[in-house]
């Protein structure tokens, strides 16, 4: 009885995530400028997969994704001028079309805000 209640608690828990899939362009301002950069998003649960493509490092699978409610989090690779880094992106879903996110690169926070394409 504990662990049907238990279940179908996750179950309706699970069903309040965001809906993040689809297409997102995302901007931020960073060191040298404004940055655009574009996020494919595949959701399944709180499991969370695709790509992430920019102009200043190509293109990255997203790993570790996870969505619990209106939090976001996942990890890319990128490289830059030959050096590998890793980036953890953390970020707040805002209604259904934008995110906001943070992520640490080279020392600096930079901040994206990302918008649902349609």
């Amino acid at each position: 009885m504990k662990r049907t209640l238990l279940m179908t608690l996750a179950t309706a828990l699970a069903a309040f995530a965001a809906d993040v899939n689809g297409n997102w362009k995302a901007v931020a301002e960073g060191p040298n400028g404004s940055m655009e950069r574009t996020f494919a998003l595949k959701q399944d649960g709180e499991k969370l997969t695709g790509e992430t493509v920019s102009s200043f490092a190509g293109k990255s699978e997203i790993m570790d994704g996870r969505i619990k409610g209106d939090d976001i989090t996942f990890v890319i690779n990128v490289k830059f001028q030959d050096n590998e880094m890793k980036l953890d992106y953390k970020g707040k879903v805002i209604g259904k079309d934008e995110i906001k996110f943070t992520v640490e690169a080279g020392g600096n926070t930079i901040e994206w805000v990302a918008k649902r394409q349609q």
